[in-house]
Protein backbone atom coordinates (compact mmCIF):
# COMPACT_ATOMS: atom_id res chain seq x y z
CA UNK A 1 0.00 0.00 0.00
CA UNK A 2 1.06 3.62 -0.33
CA UNK A 3 1.54 5.54 2.92
CA UNK A 4 2.41 9.16 3.66
CA UNK A 5 3.72 10.93 6.73
CA UNK A 6 4.20 14.67 7.03
CA UNK A 7 6.88 16.24 9.20
CA UNK A 8 5.32 19.59 10.02
CA UNK A 9 6.97 22.81 11.09
CA UNK A 10 4.06 24.09 13.13
CA UNK A 11 3.14 27.73 13.36
CA UNK A 12 3.38 28.30 17.10
CA UNK A 13 1.61 30.70 19.41
CA UNK A 14 4.06 33.50 20.29
CA UNK A 15 2.95 33.20 23.92
CA UNK A 16 1.40 29.79 24.72
CA UNK A 17 0.70 30.64 28.37
CA UNK A 18 -1.43 33.68 27.48
CA UNK A 19 -5.20 33.26 27.70
CA UNK A 20 -6.91 33.77 24.33
CA UNK A 21 -10.45 33.33 23.08
CA UNK A 22 -11.65 30.41 20.94
CA UNK A 23 -11.66 32.60 17.81
CA UNK A 24 -7.96 33.49 18.13
CA UNK A 25 -7.12 29.86 18.88
CA UNK A 26 -9.03 28.70 15.79
CA UNK A 27 -7.22 31.30 13.70
CA UNK A 28 -3.79 29.98 14.72
CA UNK A 29 -4.84 26.35 14.28
CA UNK A 30 -6.40 27.23 10.93
CA UNK A 31 -3.00 28.33 9.61
CA UNK A 32 -1.56 24.91 10.46
CA UNK A 33 -4.61 23.15 9.03
CA UNK A 34 -4.18 25.08 5.76
CA UNK A 35 -0.74 23.45 5.44
CA UNK A 36 -2.20 20.05 6.34
CA UNK A 37 -4.75 20.48 3.59
CA UNK A 38 -2.08 21.18 0.95
CA UNK A 39 -0.15 18.10 2.10
CA UNK A 40 -3.20 15.83 2.00
CA UNK A 41 -3.85 16.94 -1.59
CA UNK A 42 -0.18 16.35 -2.50
CA UNK A 43 -0.14 12.92 -0.84
CA UNK A 44 -3.39 11.84 -2.49
CA UNK A 45 -1.97 12.91 -5.87
CA UNK A 46 0.94 10.53 -5.26
CA UNK A 47 -1.49 7.70 -4.59
CA UNK A 48 -1.28 7.69 -0.79
CA UNK A 49 -4.06 5.72 0.90
CA UNK A 50 -3.23 6.96 4.41
CA UNK A 51 -1.48 10.04 5.79
CA UNK A 52 -0.19 10.66 9.31
CA UNK A 53 0.47 14.06 10.91
CA UNK A 54 2.62 14.74 14.02
CA UNK A 55 1.80 15.28 17.66
CA UNK A 56 1.11 18.92 18.65
CA UNK A 57 1.19 19.90 14.97
CA UNK A 58 -2.09 21.82 15.02
CA UNK A 59 -1.87 23.75 18.31
CA UNK A 60 1.81 23.66 19.33
CA UNK A 61 3.09 23.13 22.88
CA UNK A 62 4.16 24.64 26.21
CA UNK A 63 0.62 25.52 27.30
CA UNK A 64 -0.77 25.57 30.81
CA UNK A 65 -3.96 23.72 31.66
CA UNK A 66 -6.02 26.89 31.32
CA UNK A 67 -4.20 28.48 28.36
CA UNK A 68 -4.75 25.43 26.14
CA UNK A 69 -8.48 25.33 26.83
CA UNK A 70 -9.57 27.51 23.85
CA UNK A 71 -7.59 25.21 21.53
CA UNK A 72 -9.46 22.07 22.56
CA UNK A 73 -12.10 20.35 20.45
CA UNK A 74 -14.87 18.31 21.98
CA UNK A 75 -14.53 14.60 21.23
CA UNK A 76 -16.82 11.89 22.45
CA UNK A 77 -14.59 8.92 23.23
CA UNK A 78 -17.29 6.39 22.64
CA UNK A 79 -17.55 3.32 20.44
CA UNK A 80 -21.29 3.60 20.08
CA UNK A 81 -21.48 6.90 18.22
CA UNK A 82 -20.86 6.75 14.47
CA UNK A 83 -20.03 10.29 13.45
CA UNK A 84 -18.85 12.03 10.30
CA UNK A 85 -17.83 15.57 11.34
CA UNK A 86 -17.66 16.79 7.73
CA UNK A 87 -21.17 15.60 6.88
CA UNK A 88 -22.69 16.23 10.31
CA UNK A 89 -20.98 19.33 11.71
CA UNK A 90 -24.05 20.29 13.76
CA UNK A 91 -23.96 17.28 16.11
CA UNK A 92 -21.51 18.72 18.65
CA UNK A 93 -20.18 22.17 19.53
CA UNK A 94 -16.48 23.05 19.44
CA UNK A 95 -15.54 20.57 16.73
CA UNK A 96 -14.15 22.94 14.09
CA UNK A 97 -10.77 21.21 13.90
CA UNK A 98 -12.33 17.76 13.62
CA UNK A 99 -14.61 19.01 10.86
CA UNK A 100 -11.71 20.31 8.81
CA UNK A 101 -9.71 17.09 9.20
CA UNK A 102 -12.76 14.99 8.36
CA UNK A 103 -13.41 17.04 5.21
CA UNK A 104 -9.76 16.65 4.09
CA UNK A 105 -10.12 12.86 4.38
CA UNK A 106 -13.47 12.85 2.58
CA UNK A 107 -12.49 15.20 -0.26
CA UNK A 108 -9.25 13.38 -0.97
CA UNK A 109 -10.57 9.87 -0.33
CA UNK A 110 -7.73 9.12 2.08
CA UNK A 111 -7.39 7.73 5.61
CA UNK A 112 -6.07 10.52 7.82
CA UNK A 113 -4.49 10.44 11.28
CA UNK A 114 -3.85 13.64 13.23
CA UNK A 115 -3.20 14.75 16.79
CA UNK A 116 -5.09 17.48 18.63
CA UNK A 117 -6.12 18.57 22.11
CA UNK A 118 -9.57 17.47 23.21
CA UNK A 119 -11.90 18.17 26.13
CA UNK A 120 -14.54 16.10 27.80
CA UNK A 121 -16.74 17.19 30.70
CA UNK A 122 -16.84 14.79 33.67
CA UNK A 123 -19.08 14.26 36.67
CA UNK A 124 -17.87 15.05 40.16
CA UNK A 125 -18.94 11.49 41.02
CA UNK A 126 -16.09 10.30 38.77
CA UNK A 127 -13.12 9.75 41.14
CA UNK A 128 -10.67 10.69 38.35
CA UNK A 129 -12.47 13.91 37.34
CA UNK A 130 -10.11 16.92 37.64
CA UNK A 131 -11.22 19.75 39.98
CA UNK A 132 -12.25 21.99 37.05
CA UNK A 133 -14.84 19.43 35.98
CA UNK A 134 -13.31 18.41 32.67
CA UNK A 135 -10.74 16.11 31.16
CA UNK A 136 -8.18 17.48 28.75
CA UNK A 137 -6.51 14.87 26.58
CA UNK A 138 -3.67 14.69 24.08
CA UNK A 139 -5.62 12.85 21.39
CA UNK A 140 -5.01 11.10 18.07
CA UNK A 141 -7.95 10.87 15.71
CA UNK A 142 -8.27 8.62 12.67
CA UNK A 143 -10.71 9.24 9.82
CA UNK A 144 -11.52 6.83 7.03
CA UNK A 145 -11.59 7.83 3.36
CA UNK A 146 -15.22 8.86 3.78
CA UNK A 147 -14.44 11.34 6.58
CA UNK A 148 -15.90 9.08 9.28
CA UNK A 149 -14.20 9.28 12.69
CA UNK A 150 -13.07 5.66 13.11
CA UNK A 151 -10.80 5.83 16.17
CA UNK A 152 -9.67 8.19 18.93
CA UNK A 153 -6.68 7.50 21.14
CA UNK A 154 -5.80 9.46 24.29
CA UNK A 155 -2.08 9.59 25.09
CA UNK A 156 -1.19 7.50 28.13
CA UNK A 157 2.44 8.39 28.83
CA UNK A 158 2.54 12.16 29.03
CA UNK A 159 5.94 13.85 28.77
CA UNK A 160 5.80 16.89 31.08
CA UNK A 161 2.47 17.92 29.53
CA UNK A 162 0.82 19.80 32.36
CA UNK A 163 -2.05 20.91 30.12
CA UNK A 164 -3.28 17.33 29.71
CA UNK A 165 -4.72 14.51 31.81
CA UNK A 166 -3.83 10.82 31.68
CA UNK A 167 -6.90 8.80 30.65
CA UNK A 168 -8.52 6.79 33.50
CA UNK A 169 -7.37 3.58 31.83
CA UNK A 170 -5.17 2.89 28.78
CA UNK A 171 -6.85 3.15 25.36
CA UNK A 172 -6.26 0.21 23.03
CA UNK A 173 -7.28 1.76 19.76
CA UNK A 174 -7.23 0.35 16.26
CA UNK A 175 -9.01 1.00 12.99
CA UNK A 176 -9.54 -1.17 9.98
CA UNK A 177 -8.49 -0.35 6.42
CA UNK A 178 -9.37 -2.11 3.16
CA UNK A 179 -5.74 -1.92 1.96
CA UNK A 180 -3.68 -3.14 4.95
CA UNK A 181 -6.02 -4.48 7.61
CA UNK A 182 -5.81 -3.18 11.16
CA UNK A 183 -3.71 -0.23 12.30
CA UNK A 184 -2.89 0.45 15.94
CA UNK A 185 -2.12 3.89 17.27
CA UNK A 186 -0.20 5.53 20.08
CA UNK A 187 1.80 8.72 20.62
CA UNK A 188 5.41 9.83 21.18
CA UNK A 189 6.66 8.80 24.68
CA UNK A 190 4.25 5.82 24.63
CA UNK A 191 6.78 4.00 22.44
CA UNK A 192 9.05 3.41 25.46
CA UNK A 193 6.39 1.72 27.63
CA UNK A 194 4.49 -1.55 27.82
CA UNK A 195 1.11 0.14 28.16
CA UNK A 196 -0.52 0.59 25.80
CA UNK A 197 1.95 0.25 22.91
CA UNK A 198 3.47 -3.19 23.41
CA UNK A 199 0.30 -4.68 24.85
CA UNK A 200 -1.75 -3.38 21.91
CA UNK A 201 0.59 -4.92 19.34
CA UNK A 202 0.71 -8.26 21.14
CA UNK A 203 -2.98 -8.57 21.98
CA UNK A 204 -4.23 -7.77 18.50
CA UNK A 205 -1.26 -9.23 16.62
CA UNK A 206 -0.92 -5.89 14.85
CA UNK A 207 1.28 -5.45 11.79
CA UNK A 208 0.76 -1.72 11.13
CA UNK A 209 1.10 1.21 13.51
CA UNK A 210 0.52 4.95 13.07
CA UNK A 211 2.64 7.08 15.34
CA UNK A 212 2.30 10.87 15.74
CA UNK A 213 5.19 12.25 17.77
CA UNK A 214 6.89 15.46 18.91
CA UNK A 215 10.27 13.93 19.71
CA UNK A 216 13.39 15.70 20.88
CA UNK A 217 16.37 13.78 19.57
CA UNK A 218 18.80 12.44 22.08
CA UNK A 219 21.89 10.72 20.76
CA UNK A 220 23.48 8.21 20.93
CA UNK A 221 20.52 5.91 21.69
CA UNK A 222 17.26 7.85 21.35
CA UNK A 223 17.33 9.73 18.09
CA UNK A 224 13.82 9.66 16.58
CA UNK A 225 14.55 7.75 13.35
CA UNK A 226 16.92 5.40 15.16
CA UNK A 227 14.33 4.31 17.69
CA UNK A 228 11.41 4.32 15.26
CA UNK A 229 13.29 1.87 13.06
CA UNK A 230 14.32 -0.27 16.04
CA UNK A 231 10.68 -0.50 17.10
CA UNK A 232 9.55 -1.63 13.66
CA UNK A 233 12.35 -4.19 13.57
CA UNK A 234 11.79 -5.49 17.10
CA UNK A 235 8.09 -6.16 16.55
CA UNK A 236 8.25 -7.02 12.84
CA UNK A 237 5.74 -4.35 11.94
CA UNK A 238 5.30 -1.35 9.69
CA UNK A 239 5.47 2.01 11.50
CA UNK A 240 4.24 5.29 10.01
CA UNK A 241 5.90 7.93 12.18
CA UNK A 242 5.28 11.67 11.83
CA UNK A 243 7.42 14.03 13.89
CA UNK A 244 7.29 17.77 14.28
CA UNK A 245 10.03 19.89 12.63
CA UNK A 246 11.67 22.36 15.01
CA UNK A 247 15.45 21.89 14.71
CA UNK A 248 16.13 24.62 17.28
CA UNK A 249 14.35 22.39 19.81
CA UNK A 250 16.14 19.25 18.58
CA UNK A 251 12.96 18.03 16.91
CA UNK A 252 13.11 16.24 13.58
CA UNK A 253 13.01 12.68 12.34
CA UNK A 254 10.07 11.00 10.64
CA UNK A 255 9.69 7.97 8.47
CA UNK A 256 7.87 5.03 7.01
CA UNK A 257 9.46 1.87 8.37
CA UNK A 258 9.18 -1.80 7.50
CA UNK A 259 11.21 -4.48 9.28
CA UNK A 260 13.68 -4.50 6.38
CA UNK A 261 13.58 -1.04 4.79
CA UNK A 262 13.09 2.57 5.91
CA UNK A 263 12.13 5.80 4.19
CA UNK A 264 13.27 8.53 6.52
CA UNK A 265 13.72 12.25 6.90
CA UNK A 266 16.15 13.69 9.44
CA UNK A 267 17.19 17.29 8.97
CA UNK A 268 18.56 19.50 11.73
CA UNK A 269 19.59 22.28 9.32
CA UNK A 270 16.71 23.25 7.04
CA UNK A 271 13.34 24.71 7.88
CA UNK A 272 9.88 23.89 6.59
CA UNK A 273 7.94 20.64 6.51
CA UNK A 274 8.54 17.46 4.56
CA UNK A 275 6.16 14.96 3.00
CA UNK A 276 7.34 11.35 2.74
CA UNK A 277 5.37 9.00 0.50
CA UNK A 278 6.37 5.36 0.10
CA UNK A 279 4.94 2.11 -1.13
CA UNK A 280 5.41 -0.65 1.42
CA UNK A 281 4.36 -4.29 1.69
CA UNK A 282 1.42 -5.29 3.86
CA UNK A 283 2.89 -7.55 6.53
CA UNK A 284 0.75 -10.61 7.10
CA UNK A 285 2.88 -13.54 8.27
CA UNK A 286 5.58 -13.29 10.92
CA UNK A 287 9.07 -13.07 9.51
CA UNK A 288 11.56 -15.17 11.42
CA UNK A 289 14.83 -13.44 12.14
CA UNK A 290 17.88 -15.22 10.89
CA UNK A 291 19.71 -17.12 13.61
CA UNK A 292 22.35 -18.95 11.62
CA UNK A 293 25.46 -17.40 13.05
CA UNK A 294 26.71 -18.49 16.41
CA UNK A 295 28.32 -15.74 18.42
CA UNK A 296 31.95 -16.44 19.29
CA UNK A 297 33.13 -16.36 22.88
CA UNK A 298 35.54 -13.99 24.54
CA UNK A 299 38.95 -15.61 24.79
CA UNK A 300 40.11 -16.60 28.23
CA UNK A 301 43.82 -16.90 27.60
CA UNK A 302 44.52 -14.88 30.70
CA UNK A 303 47.85 -13.52 29.49
CA UNK A 304 46.20 -10.84 27.32
CA UNK A 305 46.28 -7.29 28.56
CA UNK A 306 42.60 -6.40 29.14
CA UNK A 307 41.62 -2.84 28.19
CA UNK A 308 40.75 -0.60 31.16
CA UNK A 309 37.20 -0.23 32.45
CA UNK A 310 35.93 3.32 32.79
CA UNK A 311 32.66 5.03 33.65
CA UNK A 312 30.93 7.81 31.75
CA UNK A 313 27.49 9.30 31.61
CA UNK A 314 25.41 8.51 28.53
CA UNK A 315 21.75 9.48 28.16
CA UNK A 316 21.90 10.54 31.87
CA UNK A 317 22.77 6.98 32.89
CA UNK A 318 26.10 5.84 34.36
CA UNK A 319 27.48 3.39 31.81
CA UNK A 320 30.45 1.09 32.36
CA UNK A 321 32.71 1.17 29.29
CA UNK A 322 35.76 -0.49 27.77
CA UNK A 323 37.61 1.20 24.91
CA UNK A 324 37.45 -0.47 21.48
CA UNK A 325 41.12 -0.18 20.52
CA UNK A 326 43.07 -1.56 17.61
CA UNK A 327 42.02 -3.05 14.32
CA UNK A 328 40.17 -6.04 15.73
CA UNK A 329 39.38 -7.79 18.97
CA UNK A 330 37.00 -9.41 21.40
CA UNK A 331 35.67 -7.52 24.38
CA UNK A 332 33.33 -7.99 27.26
CA UNK A 333 31.90 -5.60 29.84
CA UNK A 334 29.38 -6.29 32.62
CA UNK A 335 27.13 -4.42 35.05
CA UNK A 336 24.68 -5.99 37.51
CA UNK A 337 23.33 -9.11 35.78
CA UNK A 338 24.08 -7.95 32.24
CA UNK A 339 27.22 -8.84 30.30
CA UNK A 340 27.84 -7.46 26.81
CA UNK A 341 30.22 -9.03 24.31
CA UNK A 342 31.71 -7.61 21.13
CA UNK A 343 33.71 -9.17 18.29
CA UNK A 344 34.91 -6.50 15.90
CA UNK A 345 37.13 -5.74 12.96
CA UNK A 346 37.59 -2.22 11.62
CA UNK A 347 37.29 -2.37 7.83
CA UNK A 348 38.14 1.29 7.51
CA UNK A 349 40.59 2.50 10.16
CA UNK A 350 40.42 5.95 11.67
CA UNK A 351 41.81 7.69 14.72
CA UNK A 352 38.37 7.87 16.31
CA UNK A 353 37.72 6.47 19.78
CA UNK A 354 34.96 3.88 20.14
CA UNK A 355 33.77 2.25 23.34
CA UNK A 356 31.59 -0.68 24.36
CA UNK A 357 29.22 0.26 27.17
CA UNK A 358 26.76 -1.53 29.44
CA UNK A 359 23.92 -0.25 31.61
CA UNK A 360 21.49 -2.36 33.61
CA UNK A 361 19.33 -0.23 35.85
CA UNK A 362 16.52 2.24 36.35
CA UNK A 363 16.67 5.31 34.14
CA UNK A 364 15.31 8.24 36.16
CA UNK A 365 15.77 11.47 34.18
CA UNK A 366 12.82 12.74 32.07
CA UNK A 367 10.78 9.66 32.93
CA UNK A 368 11.40 6.52 34.96
CA UNK A 369 11.92 3.21 33.19
CA UNK A 370 14.22 0.18 33.46
CA UNK A 371 16.85 -0.22 30.74
CA UNK A 372 19.27 -3.01 29.86
CA UNK A 373 21.63 -1.72 27.20
CA UNK A 374 24.71 -2.97 25.36
CA UNK A 375 26.09 -0.21 23.18
CA UNK A 376 29.01 0.24 20.82
CA UNK A 377 29.34 4.01 20.39
CA UNK A 378 31.67 6.50 18.81
CA UNK A 379 32.97 8.89 21.46
CA UNK A 380 32.87 12.67 21.10
CA UNK A 381 36.65 12.99 21.18
CA UNK A 382 39.72 10.94 22.02
CA UNK A 383 39.43 10.98 25.81
CA UNK A 384 37.30 8.50 27.78
CA UNK A 385 35.23 11.33 29.27
CA UNK A 386 33.81 12.08 25.82
CA UNK A 387 32.18 8.66 25.46
CA UNK A 388 28.41 8.96 25.62
CA UNK A 389 28.36 12.41 24.04
CA UNK A 390 26.10 13.27 21.10
CA UNK A 391 27.99 12.58 17.88
CA UNK A 392 26.63 12.89 14.34
CA UNK A 393 29.56 12.00 12.07
CA UNK A 394 31.98 9.08 11.91
CA UNK A 395 34.35 7.51 9.39
CA UNK A 396 35.24 4.09 10.85
CA UNK A 397 33.51 1.22 9.06
CA UNK A 398 33.25 -1.74 11.43
CA UNK A 399 32.30 -5.40 11.06
CA UNK A 400 30.86 -6.49 14.38
CA UNK A 401 28.91 -8.97 16.35
CA UNK A 402 27.39 -7.64 19.56
CA UNK A 403 25.53 -9.76 22.09
CA UNK A 404 24.35 -9.79 25.68
CA UNK A 405 22.60 -12.01 28.18
CA UNK A 406 19.48 -9.83 28.29
CA UNK A 407 16.82 -10.63 30.92
CA UNK A 408 13.95 -9.17 28.88
CA UNK A 409 12.48 -10.30 25.55
CA UNK A 410 11.90 -6.68 24.51
CA UNK A 411 15.07 -5.65 22.72
CA UNK A 412 15.33 -2.78 20.25
CA UNK A 413 18.28 -3.14 17.87
CA UNK A 414 19.81 0.26 17.08
CA UNK A 415 22.11 0.80 14.11
CA UNK A 416 22.95 4.40 13.30
CA UNK A 417 25.55 5.58 10.79
CA UNK A 418 27.25 8.86 9.94
CA UNK A 419 25.00 11.84 9.28
CA UNK A 420 22.13 10.21 11.24
CA UNK A 421 21.44 7.64 8.55
CA UNK A 422 20.13 4.14 9.19
CA UNK A 423 21.56 0.75 8.44
CA UNK A 424 20.15 -2.75 8.81
CA UNK A 425 21.76 -5.64 10.63
CA UNK A 426 22.69 -8.78 8.67
CA UNK A 427 21.52 -11.06 11.47
CA UNK A 428 19.88 -10.67 14.83
CA UNK A 429 17.96 -12.75 17.31
CA UNK A 430 18.27 -15.11 20.26
CA UNK A 431 20.92 -17.77 20.58
CA UNK A 432 21.75 -19.64 23.81
CA UNK A 433 19.90 -17.12 26.00
CA UNK A 434 21.83 -14.25 24.45
CA UNK A 435 20.44 -11.69 22.02
CA UNK A 436 22.80 -10.74 19.22
CA UNK A 437 23.10 -8.37 16.29
CA UNK A 438 25.74 -8.65 13.59
CA UNK A 439 26.81 -6.60 10.59
CA UNK A 440 29.42 -6.98 7.90
CA UNK A 441 30.54 -3.54 6.81
CA UNK A 442 28.26 -0.71 7.82
CA UNK A 443 27.19 1.41 4.83
CA UNK A 444 29.12 4.37 6.25
CA UNK A 445 30.95 5.38 9.45
CA UNK A 446 29.42 3.78 12.54
CA UNK A 447 27.86 6.05 15.17
CA UNK A 448 25.94 3.55 17.31
CA UNK A 449 25.26 -0.16 17.32
CA UNK A 450 23.25 -1.12 20.34
CA UNK A 451 20.82 -3.50 21.95
CA UNK A 452 18.38 -1.34 23.87
CA UNK A 453 16.41 -3.61 26.17
CA UNK A 454 13.33 -2.51 28.06
CA UNK A 455 12.57 -4.54 31.18
CA UNK A 456 8.99 -3.32 31.69
CA UNK A 457 8.31 -5.34 34.86
CA UNK A 458 11.02 -3.44 36.70
CA UNK A 459 9.68 0.04 35.93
Amino acid sequence: YVAAVYEHESILSPNPTALVDRQSALELMGRNLDIYEQQVVAAARQGAQIIVFPEDGIHGFNFTRSSIYPYLDFVLHSHSVKWNPCREPYLFNDTEVLQRLSCMALKNKIFLVANLGTKQPCECTDPHCPPDGRYQFNTNVAFNDDGMLVATYRKQNLYFEYAFDTPPEPDYKLFDTPFAGKFGMFTCFDILFFEPAVNLIRQYNLKQVVYPTAWMNQLPLLSAVEFQQAFATAFNINVLAANIHHPSLGMTGSGIYTPVKSFIYHNMEGYGGKLIVAEIPVITADYKTNLEKTPGRVSEKGNEQLPPLFYAEMMYDNFTFVPVWGEKGELQVCANTLCCYLNYRKAVLSDELYALGVFDGLHTVHGTYYVQACALVKCGGLSFSTCGQEVTDATAVIDFQLWGNMSTPYIFPLLLTSGITLDFADHMGWKNNHYFISKNRTSSGLLTAALYGRWYEKD
